[in-house]
């Protein structure tokens, strides 16, 4: 056998060691189940594309990939009727889907302000137990961030046609649903109508996406 030098020993062992990091990440990922595996892919591919400050200097071009990316992925056509609750029996069916239309356009570029500011985190899956047979299930994972305590963010989600689907996030124990649901309950008794409230959030959408707002 020929000798190694001391160069060749050193790279031959960091080669080792980068093959077993890489099948140590591949188990993990296969030791995911299916909904956990679409929070991971969708999270892997926000974080990836948020770290070119280039790309994020353009909100609307970010929030157009993070609608992308989470679209197929998000069932809104159930999360718009529990958010509105009650107002969504009474409402038209073109101020439905204004609503929807808008109430996601809210959501996406709140997301994508928040993965602008925030790209130095990781998330960590907590054990997940699931019957086979399951149709809904509640994905448990934690961000972390350093210096920072850990958020708790848990997924909702139903299978839909064979795909797993999120709708709702609970982040440290507090639904998206139910908080968007008191707040549009309030605004629409505060402002008389549905209807004045889809065009006020319309308005501000426009607003945050053009500059004017970030808010």
């Amino acid at each position: 056998m020929q000798n190694l030098t001391g160069r060749q020993v050193i790279t031959a062992v960091f080669f080792a060691i980068f093959l077993s990091l890489m099948f140590a990440a591949q188990a993990i990922a296969e030791d995911l189940r299916p909904p956990q595996q679409v929070i991971q892919s969708v999270s892997s591919q926000l974080q990836q594309k948020m770290k070119d400050k280039s790309f994020t200097r353009d909100f609307t071009q970010v929030v157009r990939f993070v609608n992308g990316i989470i679209d197929p992925h998000t069932d809104f056509d159930r999360i718009a009727p529990l958010v509105l609750g009650k107002h969504w029996k009474t409402a038209t069916a073109a101020e439905q889907q204004r609503f929807k239309d808008e109430f996601q356009t809210l959501l996406v570029r709140t997301y994508s302000r928040a993965f602008v500011e925030y790209t130095d985190w990781s998330m960590r899956f907590r054990p997940l137990d699931m019957p086979n047979e399951a149709t809904r299930i509640m994905v448990r994972t934690d961000v972390l961030q350093p210096g920072r305590q850990a958020v708790e963010v848990n997924y909702r989600m139903f299978l839909s046609k064979g795909e797993w689907k999120v709708y709702d996030i609970m982040i440290d124990g507090v639904s998206l649903v139910t908080n968007y649901r008191s707040t549009f309950n309030d605004e629409i008794q505060k402002k008389g109508s549905l209807s004045i409230v889809i065009d006020d959030l319309a308005k501000r959408n426009a607003e945050a996406l053009s500059g004017k707002n970030s808010s």
